[in-house]
């Protein structure tokens, strides 16, 4: 006889019932801070151009239109709310990354992104913590910048130390040969997730903060102690990455700066280049309010809410079983 494919669900009655209450909090939760719910699209004409991320094509047949990708993110549409005026606004939704399976990780998952006019990053922040805190019943996060986290956990100041110091410190995980086209930022996330992430938030919740505006992404950048640094945060709770926010860029011309840096980078690894979003600079040209934004894992959420150290228990069909 056949075998026949495992159909079942691997997240258990219980679960689904907390992913339920989850979603009923959330929304309640903005609900009472008058934040208006939206929804963008999950196919989108263009895919990031991040290199870290691989996207997901989609192949159409709609007139007009010969190709798209799914969504690594709602960000880029729910600017061009903002920009048109919405307000604040959040967003419960389903977001697809190529390459992405394991423990932590499932190509499609479950995001809440929400964008807060008016706010800056520590403002964002404050109302981070609100929500996770309120529904995990934690205590609030301690905040500690992303380079005392480095000097404290991988013993590495990650502004002053050399590439080649860098490279003997990866090679615990790396061949040589596999370091050689390396980049330095490469060099201090494989620091950051195997010397440092275990050990954030392990007793209290803490927010990470002050990247190298290497890796500002879309965020904007300061001066502290000399060095340039990203108004970025991320929210780490027992060794898992939570969450990833910004006080975000609104200038046009930078940011086609920073989309035509990220093509370079996926030109040098291999990668593909990926179309600019036109239509998203033209909102930012015509004008992002003063805003800050975060992206929050509730997949996530939900494992340290029902204490598992496995996605596949909160997905009730994961990649294996969709």
């Amino acid at each position: 006889m056949k075998n026949q494919p495992d159909w079942q669900p691997t997240a258990t009655r219980a679960a689904l019932e907390s992913r339920a209450q989850q979603s009923s909090f959330v929304r309640g939760f903005f609900a009472q801070r008058d934040v208006l719910e939206v929804e963008t699209p999950v196919l989108g004409r263009c895919g990031a151009t991040e290199a870290n991320l691989d996207c997901i094509s989609a192949k159409l047949s709609a007139q007009g239109v010969e190709g798209g990708w799914l969504q690594t993110s709602p960000e880029y549409h729910m600017k061009r709310l903002l920009a048109a005026g919405s307000g604040s606004i959040y967003q419960i939704s389903k977001v697809f990354r190529n390459g992405e399976r394991g423990s932590r990780h499932n190509p499609e998952f479950s995001m809440l992104e929400w964008y807060r006019t008016g706010f800056d990053d520590k403002d964002l922040m404050a109302e981070v913590a609100d929500l996770v805190c309120g529904w995990l019943k934690c205590s609030r996060p301690q905040i500690t910048s992303y380079r005392q986290a480095m000097i404290d956990w991988a013993g590495t100041d990650p502004f002053v130390v050399t590439e080649s110091d860098l490279h003997q410190r990866c090679l615990q995980w790396l061949e040589p040969e596999q370091l050689q086209d390396l980049s330095r930022d490469g060099c201090l996330d494989l620091l950051m997730s195997f010397a440092v992430e275990p050990n954030l938030g392990t007793e209290t919740p803490v927010f990470i903060t002050q990247y190298p505006a290497t890796q500002a992404s879309l965020a904007r950048i300061s001066n502290v102690d000399g060095f340039d640094v990203a108004h970025r945060f991320e929210l780490y709770i027992n060794g898992l990455e939570l969450c990833n926010g910004y006080w975000e860029l609104t200038n046009s011309d930078e940011q086609r700066a920073r989309f035509e840096a990220d093509n370079r980078l996926r030109k040098a690894d291999g990668k593909p280049e990926m179309e600019i979003d036109e239509a998203f600079l033209a909102a930012i040209e015509h004008g992002l309010p003063d805003c800050a934004g975060v992206a929050l894992g509730l997949d996530r959420l939900l494992m340290l809410k029902t204490g598992t150290r496995n996605i596949a228990d909160v997905l009730a069909f994961p990649l294996e079983r969709a």
